[in-house]
């Protein structure tokens, strides 16, 4: 089996060549080689299964075409640029979320390949006003350019599988949390950086109010929703390609008092609020809590409680000690 996967040297990007290669199969087949494209270059993980790197802009459809020569059979498409960057930059939005995706949809229909075709959307594709608990079957109306970029690349998958184009299943991603490294340009940064920092005994700003409620995923339920997505029976999806996945729905105070527990009040001082116009004006856009019934039925599976993520993150990304 022969994997791609574009965006491969972000964060999640990383982590899903890893568990690849330490997994050394997808769906019951051995990977024979993981090909990773980013417009970056990148260093990646050494391992038994053959990795071939190739830096390039998606949109441009004979970078697109070059890659489909190697005939993947499962296609992870997690690159974009983040929200907040989105927002910020009109033309570099769409060309990066919406055109460099239909671009290599269309490499692959030119190729005449019919991948398994896997791709990052976002909660971002719903709008306000909402419900207390988001169903499965509530309307988008994104409210930010970014996730209009996401509404529109989930059409054309659901669109190009139609038409046996290849075999697409879109998963909207909640926030991920806690995102290791530094902090990037997504709107949403702060939700990890608020534990983040202060676990590692930095200060961190905190944007807008404490009640605000949002719904969190860790890095490593996101490398899982992502696995399972490639492996499921797409006929038990059916017609409607793109699934909102499970996560944990909390307040800003309540990712704080989450906090507490695990690490104790010593963190906690390390915060700092400063609103933010820009991001609250963004955040309060954004869905609260999600049913995601049909994702749950069909096997997709998130933590419990933000102190399950806190410590997968302690787990993951600190040796699974606390920083003296």
């Amino acid at each position: 089996m022969r994997i791609l996967i574009t965006g491969a040297a972000g964060m999640i990007g990383r982590k899903l060549t890893a568990r690849l290669m330490q997994d050394g199969q997808l769906n019951g087949k051995a990977i024979t080689a993981i090909d990773l494209v980013d417009v970056v270059a990148s260093e990646w993980p050494r391992g038994v299964t053959p990795l071939n790197a190739h830096v390039g802009d998606l949109a441009a459809p004979t970078f697109a075409a070059g890659l489909m020569a190697a005939k993947p059979d499962v296609v992870f498409h997690l690159a974009g640029i983040v929200s907040g960057e989105a927002e910020a930059n009109f033309d570099l939005g769409y060309r990066v979320n919406l055109d460099g995706t239909r671009v290599l949809f269309d490499a692959m229909r030119a190729a005449r390949i019919s991948p398994r075709v896997v791709f990052t959307s976002s909660i971002a594709v719903f709008g306000a006003p909402f419900p207390a608990v988001i169903p499965d079957d509530f309307h988008l109306t994104p409210l930010t350019s970014y996730g209009t970029q996401k509404m529109m690349s989930e059409a054309l998958l659901a669109d190009y599988t139609r038409k046996g184009i290849f075999d697409g299943i879109g998963i909207r991603l909640p926030t991920i949390c806690v995102r290791p490294g530094k902090p990037n340009k997504a709107a949403s940064g702060f939700f990890s950086n608020i534990i983040r920092e202060p676990l590692a005994g930095q200060e961190a700003v905190l944007p807008v109010p404490r009640d605000v409620v949002h719904t969190h995923a860790s890095p490593r339920s996101a490398v899982n929703f992502l696995i399972h997505a490639a492996s499921i029976d797409g006929g038990r999806v059916g017609p409607r390609r793109n699934l909102t996945m499970p996560g944990v729905g909390v307040t800003v105070q309540e990712q704080l008092d989450a906090l507490k527990r695990v690490a104790g009040d010593k963190p906690l001082a390390l915060i700092r609020e400063v609103p933010d116009d820009t991001i609250w004006t963004i955040v309060k856009g954004w869905p609260t809590r999600f049913e995601a019934r049909r994702a749950r039925e069909l096997g997709f599976e998130a933590e419990k409680s933000f102190d399950d993520i806190i410590k997968a993150h302690i787990a993951d990304e600190l040796g699974g000690r606390l920083p003296q």
